[in-house]
């Protein structure tokens, strides 16, 4: 372990031993990890990932907001992309780098009289993170935007055009094959008139504050929206189970398509109200719910 250790800062990495998930999921769950490593550029992060994935099993994160890790110790490396945020403004595109949060990204644009991205102002986590899943709200989805994304195959960097990407609702090439990994998105935006986009970015963020309970650590929309016309919040806010809790996991009272930490929820508290939900709304609807979050 120390000459693992001990290469992963020569390369130019932080490193954190046996650090606990909970501290950076913006769920504030999760146990403690074999190595929580940040590399601080592209470069370093292509040569810890050849470096660590040949000795142990790797997971690539952004800024850990669409996660719920377990509660026990988990016997692997964690790669974090949050200090990739090399923003590059380019004729009618923008190339960014994976770890870049999409809030710097949206603000960065507004700034410069750029739009395109509005109805992503206030989507948590990465550009990468939105790219892997598809992010989208208020009728916008990343792929909209997307030209073409750079990414890791383990042994080179690959140039996948839109077409190549896979998109489909809340996924990708890359949720499907775990083995390439995004390092940078180009995005196509336009010119537009500053007080506008900050009008409607401004529009955007009072919604989120109105509807969903962001004074409270969450991973988001828990569930997939099973099809067009049905909608898991209200479906859920139906069956009468707002405010519903298993330990400190609780339905949110504001927005049930959330599970909310109320203080100290375990994995174990989550899951289990996530079967929960399951199970009634399969007996009510016969519907089967999917997750959107990812549970290691």
């Amino acid at each position: 372990m120390e000459k693992i250790f001990e290469k992963l800062l020569e390369l130019g990495n932080d490193v954190f031993l046996n650090d606990k998930m909970k501290y950076h999921t913006s769920f504030k769950i999760g146990g403690p990890v074999k190595y929580f490593v940040i590399p601080n550029s592209v470069e370093t992060f292509i040569k810890t990932y050849e470096l660590l994935s040949n000795i142990m099993e790797v997971k690539v994160v952004g800024k850990c907001t669409n996660i719920l890790p377990k509660d026990e110790r988990m016997d692997f490396a964690v790669i974090s992309t949050e200090r990739l945020d090399k923003i590059d403004f380019q004729d009618k595109k923008v190339v960014v780098e994976s770890g870049t949060a999409l809030k710097k990204l949206c603000i960065e644009m507004m700034e410069k009289g750029l739009s395109g991205l509005e109805r992503a102002y206030g989507i948590p986590g990465s550009v990468g993170g939105a790219v892997y899943m598809n992010a989208g709200a208020y009728g916008w989805e990343t792929a909209e935007n997307v030209l073409y994304v750079e990414a890791f195959d383990g042994k080179k960097i690959l140039k996948l055009e839109l077409d190549e990407i896979d998109f489909s609702y809340r996924s990708s090439i890359f949720k499907k094959q775990n083995q390439l990994i995004i390092l940078r998105v180009a995005l196509k935006i336009s010119t537009g008139e500053k007080s506008k986009i900050k009008d409607k970015m401004l529009e955007i963020i009072k919604k989120r504050y109105s509807k969903q309970p962001l004074e409270f650590p969450s991973a988001g929309s828990v569930f997939k929206r099973p099809k067009p016309d049905f909608y898991v919040g209200s479906t859920i806010e139906k069956l009468g189970l707002k405010g519903f809790s298993i330990g400190d996991a609780q339905i949110s009272e504001k927005h049930a398509g959330f599970i909310i930490n109320r203080g100290n929820a375990s994995a174990v508290d989550v899951k289990k109200l996530i079967e929960f939900i399951k199970r009634k709304v399969k007996e009510k609807y016969n519907v089967e719910l999917e997750t959107e979050i990812e549970i290691w």
